[in-house]
This record gives C-alpha cells, structure tokens and sequence, in this order.
C-alpha cells in the first residue's frame, strides 16, 4: 500500500516480535457479515475467548510509572490494577540487576521512538515469564507522552504452534495503530501509525469523539463497540471494517481493530485501548479466494463452449471488471482441434468468434460484437500477441494516442473513448498446451487501474474456466463425429415403393453423446416387396453409432441376396458373433456387438403376405384397416452375437389386408423406468388405433406418449402402411419345358407390355424374357412360370424347380453360348437370384420411360 512505502527504512527492526493473540473477527460495512445499524454492529461484534480475552497491556507514564492496567495484564502476571497503578513498571521485571538496567531501557526506547523484543518477566508468585514486549510511544495534547507496552506469553505461543491451533496475533501484524480514549470516549493518546492507518492527523483526533473527527455511519458503530468495552470490561478483538483513506484514494483498504479496556488503581475504567491494524492484503486474499470458489461452482455448469464462455464473463463481472469479453477460437466451438499457438510473427490470423460478454451496463454496449459474431483482430493488437506468446497482457492506463494499434480499429478506439475505458487486461485461454482463446477484461467505471494481483486472479479463473472449455470442445468434437456418423448411417430417405407408404422417429436418449445403437431401414426386394428392419445395438455413443451402422451394411448385402428373414437373421448373428471375437482380441477399447436385437420383415404387394423374423427384439404392432391392433405371437429369437443355440430364429408368415399399419420399434419407445414393457405396449397400442391418421402424424403421435422427462434408451419407430398391387399390374404364364416355349414366352410378353403401353420396353424385355426362359429350359427342371410384374419397375421372372444358381459368365471369342446372363445384366437396371420353397427365381428389373414413371396403374408412393 501507499501508506506503507511510507515508513521508515528501520521500521522493520522497531517491530520485529508483538503480542496479542486475537481470534477471527466480525466483518464489518461490506464485509462477509455486514451490519447496517451501530447497535447491531455492537451485537456483531466478537469478544474474546474463554482462551484468548484480550492483550496484556499496561499504559505508563513519561516517568515509567504505570497508570492504566487490563484484566489480561493481571491474569498474565498475577498482579491486580493497586497493586501496579502508580507504581514504576520495572518492579514486574525478573531480576534485580534488571532495575538498573531499567532507565537506560527506557531512555533508548524514547530515543528510537519505541522498542520490541523478547524480555523476562516476574510473575507475582516468583516465577519468571518469558515474553515477547512491544513498546509503543503515544503521544498526548500539548505535547505530553505515555507509553503502551502490549506483552505476548512466548509459552502460550509455542502451546497454541504445537496444538496446531490458529494464531491471529493483532500485534504479530505491523505497523500497529494505536488510540486510547477516556471515559467520555475523547481521544486522549495516540501513536503516529495511526494517522498512517486511517488517515487522521493527531490534531483532528486528540480532545474529540471520533464521530467528531469522522462523521458517519462507520464511526458511530465504532464508538458503540468502544462503549461496550468501557462498560462491560470484555474485550472486542479482529473487528474488521472498510475504509477510504484520504491520501491513498482511490484504493479501498480494510483494517481489523481490537478494544481492549484500561483499569486505575480501583480496578475502575480508565479509557479503551484501540488497535488497529490494515489487513486490505488478507482481505484481498479472502475475496479472491471466495470468487474463486463461487468459480468452480459457477463455471462449466454443462458441456456447451458458447456457455462456459458466458459463465466466465458473467462471473467476472462487477467482481473484477465491469466489462469482460470472452473470444474463442473459431476451430473451439466447433469441437475441432484448436490453435498449438500462432506463429511467431502472427501471420495465422485466426477467426475468433465471441462466446461471451457481460458489463455493468444492460446489453454490454461496449462490445461492438454480439455473441458468436467473429472479431476483428487487427495484426498488432494484444490478442496475437498473447495468441503468440501465450502470456497475459496487462495495460494499466489504455494508450489511446496516434501510433498505436488502435488506429487500425478505429470502431474499438470510438468504444474506449465513449465508455472511457482506461485499463484492461488480455489473458490467454490455454488448456493442455492448446491456446483456446483469450479473455479481455476492462475497467471504466471503476477508477481502479488493474493491477498484478487483478491479472493473478484473472489468470486464475481463466485457468479454471479453461479446462472447462476443453472438456466441453473435446465433448463437442465427440458428440459431433458420433452425429456425423449416425447420420451419415442411417438412411436419408425412406420410401417402401408400391409395397407400402412409410414414415419414421428416431430419438436419442445418450444427451452426453448425443448418439446410440438403434437403427432402422426400409430395403427395397425384387418383385416389388419391400424388407422393413428396426435393430438395436446395446450401449450409446460412437462405438455403438460404429457398430450399428456395421451390422445396418450387413442387413443390406444379406437383403440383396433375397434370403429369407430367419436365414438373414442367422447369417447376421454369425458376423455379430465374429465382430465379438475380434474385438475381443483387439488391444484397443472394445467396440464389439456384445448383444444386440432386431427384427426382420419382407412384405409382398402381390400375396399381401409378410413374412418376419426376430432376435430377441419386441414384436411389432399391426393395425388392420379398422384400427384393431394386434402383435403377433412371433417366435422371440436370441440375441444377435450370443450364439446360444445352433439354430435360434423362426420366420412366420401372415395375410395383411390392404391397408394395414405393421409398427417395427425398440424397447426405448415402450419400456420405462418406472413402466414394464407391457405397459408401454399397450400405451402404443391405443396409440396406433387410429388406421385413418397419416403415417407421419401416427409417428408424432406415438412419440408424444413417451414420458416428460428424457427417454432413458434410445427410441425407433418405422411404420409402413401396406399397399396391394391390383390384378392388371401382375401377370403370369406357366411354360412347357419345351424349347418352343422360348417363341411363346417372348410373343406373351410382348402382347402385355403393348397393353400396358410399354412398347419403348419391348425389344430389350424380348431379349431379356428369352435368355432366362432358355436357362431355366436347358439347366432346370420341371415346370416353369414367368411373370410381369409393371410397378415402378418393369419386372421379368423366372421360375424353376431347380437349386442351381446361374452365375454370369464372361465367354471367349470362340464359345457358342454363356453370354445370356451377361447380356441380361447389361440391359437391365437390376437382376439376380432368389430361393423360394419350391425352387428358385431369377429376375430381371427395367426402369420404366420418364413419361409414364409413376403414372396411374404403377403403384407410385401417393
């Protein structure tokens, strides 16, 4: 402080040891227990201990006669206020060679002005005391001088180191204010420290009542205390309280004082003793220490960058400054990896959005940037230099002259001089060797200038909120690859075809991951079926998003092979199970199945047959055309990747009337905390029973059931709505397996494309009909069918009662056959092979012309 760079060079060596132990004090007019009223002040104010009541203290006179005695004093030595009043101070000393020594002591003590250090004493009964004395001039109107000589037991100080106990020594802390006032409370005796403390001259204070000498509020609660004291002999001790100091403006400092009562010879109040004591440096470090604690509760609250940004500036603020922005690194919000740091020159100007801002003022007019706008960062300004350096950046006084950075950000320099900016500090945003950002905080109303303990504590919430920023960018990055790659797994774009109108939800529940294992897919089959799937993979986040989206691959390459749904259940629980085993093996964190459910299911526009098959996973809901809903008894399955059983799934085929709403969903959509799976089931069931609602509203309606809070799995719903394809878009033929049926074959399939109005089709469905008829003639046996099927395909099929796949040859120069199928492949849009119960089927797909796509007649999506 100012007042202290006062002191004389030799103070140190005047008040080396001290006395008085005092226990914590009672904040005071701003401080943590604040009073508003002098007679509460009174009931704030804190006594002394049953252990520690006080200082010893005896006044003495210029002649070294003691003329003031505390009830300390005789409990330290055993001597009561007649027994010393009026009698010479030296006859408490221990030895007799002490009295001699006794009037040179005091003639050094007037000649430097005051003495401490380590002394023995004699108690009453003879024993000797060792002591630490402090002997403090005071001087009086007219030029008249005492002495206050305050004793502190060394054996009581030792005890209370060894005990572990708090020593809060008043005079231990130096310099040391001393005032003594008289029964009227007039200020009789004063020490020069204390105009240094409070400010006061000697002249203003000796003869008058200290609301004489400062009116106010704070000093007629000081005299309350005092009055207290004087009537009732307790001590009050480390009463602490706010002050300005006329000559040290504009800082505020805080002081702690301690009244302790002065008795005559009768043991009768003579005046009050104060003490004062500036203790602005702990109260500092107390306030500090409490915004850093309100930091850690009030700082990184959740895992949003843009958050923790406004939780640094709104904590800030008025606490430190009264303007505070927090920028942040465009790569940070975005949960991309940030800047190591800026290349020493600066040439990698970063773009720095604002993530926070706050100000004494309503709407932080100071900012010329609103949050998430990015700021101008001129070359020169301190923002790359502490990007550059990583070091703080502390401006006392704002240099607003011409020549510096600010004339290349003439908006911000408008800004300074309108708000009157004068001191501000930048500190860098680092976290784990990573520069996040940088935080800025001015001051304008307050005419504090920041100073190097300011930029520690900035520095150190900074600190703090930095690792909270790191946390919530590294979520980000996370949670944003997890959405990336779930989105980019699931499907974008849903349709069933002619088979069945489809909608879908899909909720997830992980809110720290923002990603999980269920998926859901509609796959369209050849002959206009359509496969509708729901799968679920155990756990949340990127692995189960990575798992999902392996097994969802999985579904599609084994729907394209037209398997049936218990035998592509089979062959997806053999790769869970392998996924399982590798992962296992793997020295990196498993990503394996570890169980997983799903449910299969293959629905035909032509036989309004569905067929289904499910591994461990809830049944689905159908909803006939009258709203009845049902779920079928399907045999459960296991488990993908358990392999409990050899052979664990069983298809069931059922009719579903034209119409018809099947609901594939996870357990996430009916099963709950505090509701079993039933339950929910039936909540989806009264849902559902509304056959004439639209697919997307059902859906929305469903959902909506769920309970208030967050859904505590995952939550999938596919509804498809079946369609039926009407008699005149099918058509089929059986034929001998007589080579003249190649010539019939081609002359029936030529007549319906003609009726259907496909004539742009007919040369290439010629060829197409002509080769398969031929194969399944010279490869298969017994009968053969071949169907048209005219949806928004054209579709060719063959079947026979044949097992034996044809697979596509690349012929040489000299073979007489084996190019049909490869000539099948080249005109058609799609073909392949597909097992049935009683042989096989293979088929061949042709788009239709654009002009007729979707037309009436081809079972377009409505």
């Amino acid at each position: 402080m100012t007042s202290e760079r006062a002191l004389p060079a030799d103070w140190l060596d005047r008040t080396a040891d001290a006395n008085g132990v005092i226990p914590a004090g009672t904040h005071l007019a701003g401080g943590t227990a604040a009073v508003d009223s002098p007679e509460r002040m009174v009931a704030a104010a804190v006594p002394g201990s049953s252990e520690v009541v006080g200082a010893p203290i005896a006044m003495i006179d210029a002649e070294g006669a003691v003329v003031g005695w505390t009830q300390a004093a005789q409990r330290l030595v055993g001597y009561s206020p007649a027994e010393v009043v009026s009698r010479p101070a030296g006859v408490m000393l221990a030895f007799a060679e002490d009295w001699a020594k006794a009037s040179a002591f005091a003639e050094r003590c007037r000649v430097r002005g005051g003495w401490s250090g380590l002394a023995a004493l004699r108690h009453r009964d003879g024993r000797r005391l060792d002591v630490s004395l402090r002997v403090s001039p005071l001087s009086g109107q007219h030029g008249s001088a005492r002495w206050l000589v305050s004793v502190t037991d060394m054996a009581a100080v030792f005890s209370s180191a060894v005990n572990g106990l708090r020593l809060s020594s008043l005079l231990i802390r130096a310099p040391i204010g001393i005032v003594v006032r008289d029964v009227e409370l007039r200020c009789t005796w004063v020490n020069d420290i204390a105009e240094l403390r409070d400010g006061i001259p000697p002249e203003m204070r000796l003869g008058r009542r200290l609301p004489e000498t400062v009116p106010g509020f704070e000093a007629e609660a000081m005299e309350a205390v005092t009055r207290q004291v004087l009537e009732g002999g307790t001590p009050v001790v480390d009463l602490e309280y706010p002050a300005w100091l006329p000559a040290d403006t504009p800082w505020k400092h805080a002081f702690a004082v301690s009244f302790f009562r002065l008795d005559d010879a009768e043991g009768h109040a003579l005046g009050v003793c104060a003490m004062l004591v500036d203790v602005t440096d702990r109260e500092r470090a107390r306030e500090r220490l409490a915004v850093l604690s309100e930091a850690s509760t009030r700082i990184g609250t959740t895992l949003d960058v843009m958050r923790t940004g406004q939780e640094l500036a709104d904590l800030a603020v008025p606490l430190l400054a009264d303007f505070v922005a927090v920028d942040l690194t465009e790569s940070v919000p975005l949960g991309e990896e940030p800047l190591a740091r800026l290349g020493p020159m600066g040439e990698q100007i970063p773009v720095v959005p604002r993530a926070g801002m706050a100000s004494i003022r309503p709407g932080a007019p100071e900012s010329l940037y609103p949050r998430g706008e990015a700021v101008f960062v001129p070359p020169a300004s301190p923002y790359i230099r502490v990007l550059s350096s990583g070091k703080s950046h502390l401006e006392p006084a704002i240099v607003t002259s011409p020549g510096t950075w600010l004339d290349q950000d003439p908006a911000r320099a408008q800004k300074i001089h309108e708000y009157v900016m004068h001191s501000w500090m930048y500190v860098p945003i680092h976290a784990r060797g990573t520069v996040l950002g940088v935080a800025v905080f001015v001051r304008t109303e307050d005419a504090v200038p920041f100073e190097e303990d300011d930029l520690l504590l900035a520095e150190e919430l900074v600190a703090r909120a930095a690792l909270s920023l790191d946390n919530a960018r590294r979520y980000t990055r996370e949670r944003t690859a997890a959405l990336a790659l779930q989105r980019n797994l699931l499907p974008h774009h849903l349709t069933g075809g002619s088979a069945a109108g489809v909608a879908s939800r899909y909720l997830p529940a992980d809110i720290h991951h923002g990603a999980g294992g269920d998926w859901f897919d509609v796959i369209p089959l050849s002959g206009a079926r359509v496969a509708l799937v729901v799968g679920d993979v155990v756990g949340h986040g990127i692995n189960a998003a990575a798992t999902m989206g392996r097994l969802r691959t999985a579904v599609h390459t084994l729907a394209d092979m037209d398997l049936p749904p218990d035998e592509l259940l089979t062959r997806l629980d053999d790769l869970a199970i392998r996924l399982t085993e590798e992962d296992t093996d793997a020295k990196g964190p498993a990503t394996g199945v570890m169980g997983a459910t799903c449910l299969y299911a293959v629905y035909d526009p032509v036989t309004r047959r569905c067929t289904m098959a499910r591994a461990g996973h809830p049944p689905p809901a159908i909803v006939d055309p009258h709203g009845h809903v049902t779920f079928p008894d399907l045999p459960a399955g296991t488990p993908l990747g358990l392999g409990l059983i050899p052979f664990p799934f069983e298809s069931v085929e059922l009719e579903l009337p034209e119409g018809s709403v099947l609901a594939l969903y996870t357990d996430g959509l009916v099963e709950t905390h505090d509701q079993d799976i039933d339950a929910g089931m039936h909540r989806l069931a009264t849902v559902l029973a509304r056959p004439g609602l639209p697919l997307e509203d059902l859906c929305s309606a469903a959902v909506d059931t769920l309970p208030a809070p967050a859904p505590c799995d995952d939550v999938t719903l596919l509804l498809a709505r079946t369609r039926t394809l009407s008699p005149d878009q099918v058509v089929s033929w059986d034929l001998p397996t007589d080579p003249a049926a190649v010539s019939t074959a081609r002359s029936l399939a030529l007549r319906q494309l003609t009726h259907w109005g496909l004539q742009d089709l007919a040369t290439t469905s010629e060829l197409i009909v002509s080769e398969l008829v031929t194969n399944a003639i010279r490869h298969a046996t017994g009968p053969i069918r071949l169907r048209l099927i005219r949806h928004q395909l054209l579709t060719c099929e063959v079947s026979d009662t044949s097992n034996c796949v044809p697979r596509v040859r690349h012929a040489r120069t000299t073979d007489e056959g084996g190019r049909g199928l490869l000539l099948v492949a080249h005109l058609s849009h799609r073909r392949g092979t597909r097992y049935t119960p009683d042989g096989k089927t293979v088929w061949a797909e042709q788009e239709l012309p654009p002009a007729i796509r979707g037309g009436p007649g081809t079972g377009a999506v409505a």
